[in-house]
């Protein structure tokens, strides 16, 4: 058991991970254009997604892609932590329900590759 869980718990510590560049990203985008700050927030966030893009094709190696892609829909929760942590973004039941909606689906697929 502990063997199929490892790479989904580094699947999502990797996500995590991925969700930070669109912090990045709304940061640089309130910055003036070519500016030092717009420049810093850019080069970071194409750090974080290189560093993504390498770990990525590590996880690819332990499952299928569509069970990792699939997966990767939880970084809709991440955004809206995000958000209303560091935007001071409303989250509205629509939100949360949406993430409800995605959790399931993640978790579907998930139980579906433990049976094959």
């Amino acid at each position: 058991m502990r063997k199929t869980i490892k790479p989904y718990i580094l699947l999502h510590i990797l996500l995590l991970f991925y969700s930070c560049a669109g912090i990045c990203s709304k940061l640089a985008a309130g910055q003036s254009f070519l500016s030092f700050n717009f420049i810093v927030l850019y080069m970071l966030l194409l750090l974080i997604m290189f560093f993504y893009a390498i770990m990525w094709q590590q996880i690819l190696k332990k499952m299928e892609l569509v069970t990792a892609y699939a997966n990767k829909a939880v970084t809709i929760f991440w955004g809206l932590v995000w958000g209303r942590l560091l935007f001071d973004e409303s989250i509205t039941i629509c939100k949360i329900l949406g993430v409800i909606v995605i959790v399931f689906g993640v978790y579907m697929v998930v139980i579906g590759e433990e049976k094959d």
